[in-house]
């Protein structure tokens, strides 16, 4: 990846925004930019020199927008819009989400059909170079036209207005701009409108979304293989031809990654002639289960990589006499795939809550609860409460948002997505996978011992092993909240997946195939 980025030039990808987010990647206005950006906005006031009327440059805005603005209060109508639209409640997004919607933002808008003022642009990049980032209130978006209030919030930095968070801490964004010196930017015509009329919370949660359901996905992958060698499963279910008489791109890669995991394991050659006819469906259709959830996050990841380059704005500038007010804000093309996503993550939850109940049952040679000594001891049981009421829990935040529509702006605004709730939703979702992930990989990591001394493949006894520098192996019972929370967070910090995935290069091992990387 390269270490700079050319915003409203280059090809932004969720890779790229997370990476910029993350300061390896610097985002540039390059000469480019500055060119197409400057004539955008001078077509903007030579509208407003002409007295043309235009929607949101010389209007009001939503239902008002034939209620016309003089010359004169055309700067002040952009100060307003980000004041009044300020209307969100609820916590803060995480920062890196709120960094992700500048970015994001930027780079629409150096894309020059919005008619903001270069110096806009430079403030917004000062913000993300220096991680000062905008307290954004987690709920009020409905979606269309665009995220009003979220982005109101994202941008009141620039007036002096709002609150930031500084090197971990919250503050007044007047007392931020004072420190470095600076002072609030006087709004263009039009500038407030393009600020606020866009995708990109829902965006921002969609690139997030993206990153966290590939890795879950990735570790659903590598825990289900542990699970299936400590129920000494059977990898027939995984051949090649058998996918290849159904090939869906997930399922193929799925039954490929078995396979490479599962290769070489002497618990899989001890039992080649036991006798059993199939295994449970946890087991034997991970390819199907998994893999429709790898064709769902593909889709998502598709649409958002568009969403990422794309004008969101409204309306947009072609020229001084040529300016289409249209619904490239409407969140609709991100919301459906969010939702369908919702579904698809918590299907992993759920088939690998299956799979936690069948290493408990005692059968195949394992003890019941995956201990010796039960009846003093509950075992394993009480964890698998846990992904119980985590799979119910990420049941209920199924339904899909997208499904409802509440009008707004006097009917004006009649048919919005309700996207920002479906991106919220999904990582909610995330959340609760990720700690039955790691139930189940505790789960396995316990049953796996109980086979010994034969050992599975080189890449599983890698993941038992990374797994095993964090937690030990439970000859009785102890708070396994403590344990759960540090499995948790081996996944929730990527190093899990990036572990194998780093072991299996080492033995010239591909196991994505290049099939969807991030």
């Amino acid at each position: 990846m390269p270490t700079t980025f050319n915003y409203g030039i280059d090809t932004l990808t969720t890779s790229t925004a997370l990476a910029i987010a993350a300061g390896t990647v610097k985002g540039m206005l390059s000469e480019a930019t500055v060119r197409k950006v400057k004539a955008s906005q001078q077509h903007v006031q030579q509208i407003v020199d002409a007295n043309k009327t235009v929607y949101g440059v010389n209007t009001g805005f939503g239902i008002l927008a034939n209620t016309p603005v003089s010359k004169e209060d055309t700067a002040t109508l952009q100060y307003k819009i980000l004041q009044s639209h300020s209307v969100g409640v609820g916590d803060p997004i995480p920062v890196e989400v709120a960094k992700l919607m500048m970015i994001t933002k930027v780079h629409a808008l150096s894309q020059g059909y919005s008619g903001v003022q270069l110096t806009t642009l430079e403030r917004i990049t000062w913000h993300i170079e220096n991680n000062v980032i905008p307290v954004v209130p987690e709920k009020g978006s409905v979606g269309a036209s665009g995220d009003l209030a979220p982005l109101s919030h994202l941008f009141l930095p620039l007036i002096g207005l709002g609150e930031v968070f500084y090197k971990g801490a919250r503050h007044k964004a007047q007392d931020i701009l004072q420190q470095f010196g600076l002072s609030p930017i006087e709004l263009g015509p039009k500038e407030g409108l393009a600020l606020i009329n866009g995708t990109q919370f829902i965006l921002s949660f969609a690139v997030k979304a993206v990153q966290r359901m590939h890795n879950c996905l990735e570790a659903a992958d590598i825990i289900g293989a542990m699970s299936l060698e400590a129920l000494t499963g059977t990898k027939a279910p995984f051949d090649e031809r058998l996918h290849e008489l159904r090939p869906f791109n997930g399922n193929k890669l799925v039954a490929q990654r078995l396979r490479l995991l599962l290769h070489g394991s002497d618990i899989m050659q001890s039992h080649v002639d036991c006798g059993r006819v199939q295994d449970p469906y946890s087991l034997r259709c991970m390819p199907q289960v998994h893999g429709a959830s790898r064709n769902a996050w593909l889709h998502l990841k598709e649409l958002t990589e568009i969403e990422l380059n794309a004008v969101t704005d409204n309306p947009v500038i072609l020229g001084t006499d040529d300016t289409i007010s249209g619904g490239n804000f409407h969140g609709q093309p991100l919301a459906l795939p969010l939702d369908y996503c919702c579904f698809a993550a918590a299907e992993i939850g759920n088939i690998s809550d299956r799979r936690c109940y069948l290493l408990l049952e005692g059968k195949w040679g394992l003890p019941m609860l995956l201990m010796k000594d039960v009846g003093l001891n509950s075992g394993f049981m009480i964890p698998q409460y846990t992904t119980a009421a985590l799979v119910t829990e990420n049941k209920t935040l199924c339904f899909p948002a997208s499904a409802d529509s509440i009008p707004t702006s006097l009917g004006q605004e009649d048919h919005v997505s309700m996207g920002s709730i479906s991106g919220r939703k999904l990582n909610r979702v995330l959340d609760n996978l990720e700690f039955i992930l790691a139930i189940e990989l505790l789960s396995a990591c316990q049953a796996i011992e109980f086979r010994r001394p034969l050992k599975s493949s080189e890449l599983l006894e890698a993941a038992h092993d990374y797994v095993r520098k964090f937690v030990g192996f439970a000859s009785e019972d102890r708070i396994f909240a403590d344990d759960i929370n540090k499995v948790s967070g081996i996944i929730k910090d990527f190093s899990f997946v990036e572990k194998v995935n780093a072991f299996a290069a080492s033995r010239n091992i591909q196991l994505n195939n290049g099939f969807a990387a991030f």
